[in-house]
């Protein structure tokens, strides 16, 4: 009787597959996506609409009218949209699409700041964990 034992692979951790944390956050970070896209575009609107929500608090080096805000928050808003379900569907371009568009929601916000301090602080870091989910593990969901 011969026994036949198969030959063992080598286990390396690197190799077994996404760290199932790192997956998790790319698809939360797709979640944050659509749905600060959806509120940036509700933001755009009612910028657009010249309501009494905003409020300019103080001298700030970066003015612009309301009805400015109003388009660069729209566009911004659609971009985060197209890009977590572009992110979402897989697509090969989609994660520096969506990395470029959340590092440009951060500028945004920031230079928001004057009309809403709380609600950018808040997009500002939401979109901060976005930027990590999608540059910790670039293979994560590839």
């Amino acid at each position: 009787m011969s026994q036949y034992a198969p030959p063992q692979q080598p286990r390396n951790p690197q190799h077994t597959g996404a760290n199932p944390v790192w997956v998790g956050g790319v698809y939360l970070a797709v979640v944050l996506l659509v749905l600060q896209g959806v509120m940036t575009i509700l933001e755009a609107v009612t910028a657009l609409a010249k309501d009494n929500v905003y409020a300019h608090f103080g001298l700030y080096a970066f003015r612009f009218s309301l009805t400015s805000w109003g388009w660069i928050h729209l566009v911004l808003g659609v971009l985060l949209v197209v890009s977590g379900i572009a992110l979402a569907l897989r697509q090969t371009w989609a994660r520096i699409a969506a990395i470029v568009v959340a590092g440009l929601h951060i500028v945004a916000n920031f230079m928001f700041l004057p009309y809403q301090p709380q609600w950018s602080i808040v997009l500002i870091a939401l979109s901060v964990f976005v930027l990590w989910a999608l540059c910790v593990n670039p293979r994560s969901v590839d």
